[in-house]
């Protein structure tokens, strides 16, 4: 399937049910490869710090988390891969172990992970800035190395989540899939309650979080996220300005085609037709 482009980035245009099977099937003992699920609050970063961007691109599956922003896009008419929530592939894939995977957690809570089942779980909770501490930064990659599972949740927060899975594929040494997860294990733990169905699918899920967690959650849903929209609508205006341009360049090459046909029936001066 071919992917879809859309504010720089190529995603995978799958359903949760869909990338679930696709991920379930690579074996524990594959090469490392990491999925990562962007949202409204990780493209307005990436429009703002381009060295980021390499993060997005090294990962196998590029996934888009926001139906918010599935939903704006489409209204502008902009390609759009369908959405597929991080939160609801971690969900599916937890689901779907088996007693003999193992799983290895970085960052989440101990209880998180307890309260999640799983039989082979390996934890490791860096220290809050260890993005910033070359020692501690390590010590987490180290760690995935060290512990060889199925799944890797990173559940650290973006960028730090990101910037490890590069950094554990950057190795060359490591097995199986990981995946930038946020905050999923804490909503599938029971840890956090997640939005009620309904307002999931209606796109509403950022206005209930940020009802029960609203010191941490205001900056992030009403000063940093909603940019997104302003990257929308620039990239609709360039897709028809492009369009315009597209139509300029057929019309012109249209009636050049014209002129060569016209003019070849014409007889050259002094020569007989």
């Amino acid at each position: 399937m071919e992917p879809i482009r859309l504010l720089g980035l190529d995603y995978d245009d799958l359903s949760v049910q869909a990338a679930a099977a696709l991920i379930a099937q690579r074996p524990p003992d594959a090469p490392f490869r990491y999925v990562v699920t962007p949202n409204a609050d990780h493209l307005v970063r990436l429009a703002r710090a381009g060295n980021l961007r390499p993060l997005y691109t090294r990962a196998w599956l590029r996934l888009l988390d926001s139906r918010v922003v599935s939903r704006a896009a489409r209204l502008l008419g902009l390609a759009t891969p369908r959405a597929c929530p991080g939160s609801d592939l971690t969900a599916a894939l937890v689901a779907s172990l088996r007693p003999e995977d193992r799983v290895t957690v970085i960052g989440a809570s101990r209880q998180a992970v307890l309260r999640l089942g799983v039989r082979q779980a390996a934890q490791h909770i860096p220290p809050i800035g260890f993005e910033r501490d070359q020692v501690a930064f390590q010590a987490a990659v180290d760690f995935v190395l060290a512990h060889p599972a199925r799944y890797v949740f990173f559940a650290v927060g973006s960028p730090r989540q990101e910037m490890l899975a590069w950094a554990v594929a950057h190795t060359g040494r490591a097995t199986g899939t990981g995946l930038c997860i946020g905050n999923s294990l804490a909503f599938l733990s029971g840890e956090v309650r997640r939005a009620p169905r309904w307002m999931q699918l209606l796109g509403l899920e950022w206005s209930y979080r940020l009802a029960s967690e609203p010191r941490r959650l205001a900056r992030r849903y009403l000063l940093d996220s909603p940019p997104v929209l302003s990257l929308l609508l620039r990239a609709r205006l360039r897709q028809g300005r492009a369009g315009v341009a597209r139509q300029a360049r057929s019309a012109a090459e249209g009636a050049g085609s014209g002129v060569a046909k016209a003019g070849g029936g014409v007889a050259a001066p002094g020569r007989r037709t």
